[in-house]
């Protein structure tokens, strides 16, 4: 749709009806726009790449915002769809892909303990903590968040954290160069993604569909 610098667009944040979280929004011309995917400064062709399988290929209304730092991919919204949505309970993140997301999470510090050992184990949960901090992750700022999203029985878990799509794009992105970083190469990936033979097959399923059609699919296969 459209390829937007800062100053083209006002950025401001609604209060989440259900959560104690508020939601970025990106206003341009009188169009809303909501938050899908974020990109590091270093990573322009994902980045535009991403946003035109968006608009060519899926015939979605998107706009790709260039800022110094970083690309930003945002998908048009109404706010009353975003009320009405949260209202039904259909807001934000479908359960399966958080809980998809915490496996692979999980499996890549498990993976970074057995073949690496400790040391290095502690110092991946230092690396995604820094992760969380710097994409503001909610219910991810302290070491016991962190310890207990890295321990925590996703599957079981009486509440997830409140993670949009976007969190969770970020959340693999990193998890993938933090694990090139550690084993040295991608081959790990395959051997993590077994995780998620714990999930139902239709939970696993809709994520995997999910994961298909992100910015990650290259990276997680």
């Amino acid at each position: 749709m459209f390829i937007l610098k800062r100053q083209d667009v006002e950025i401001t944040s609604v209060q989440h009806p259900n959560r104690e979280q508020q939601i970025p929004i990106l206003q341009y011309q009188g169009q809303t726009f909501r938050l899908i995917s974020v990109f590091s400064s270093s990573q322009e062709d994902d980045a535009k790449a991403f946003w035109r399988d968006l608009t060519d290929n899926r015939g979605k209304a998107c706009v790709l915002l260039e800022e110094p730092e970083r690309y930003s991919v945002w998908g048009k919204v109404r706010l009353d769809q975003l009320a009405s949505e949260a209202q039904a309970g259909t807001d934000g993140t479908a359960p399966a892909l958080t809980q998809a997301s915490l496996l692979i999470l999980q499996a890549v510090y498990v993976d970074i303990e057995d073949y690496l050992g400790a040391k290095q184990a502690g110092l991946f949960q230092k690396d995604i903590s820094d992760v969380f901090k710097q994409w503001r992750f909610p219910q991810a700022d302290s070491p016991d968040g962190v310890n207990h999203l890295l321990t925590m029985d996703p599957l079981n878990a009486p509440r997830l954290p409140a993670w949009d799509e976007h969190h969770l794009n970020t959340l693999l992105q990193e998890l993938h160069k933090l694990g090139k970083r550690y084993f040295g190469n991608a081959s790990f990936t395959e051997r993590v993604l077994e995780s998620l033979q714990d999930m139902g097959a239709s939970e696993r399923k809709q994520f995997m569909d999910w994961l298909g059609q992100s910015p990650n699919s290259k990276f997680w296969r």
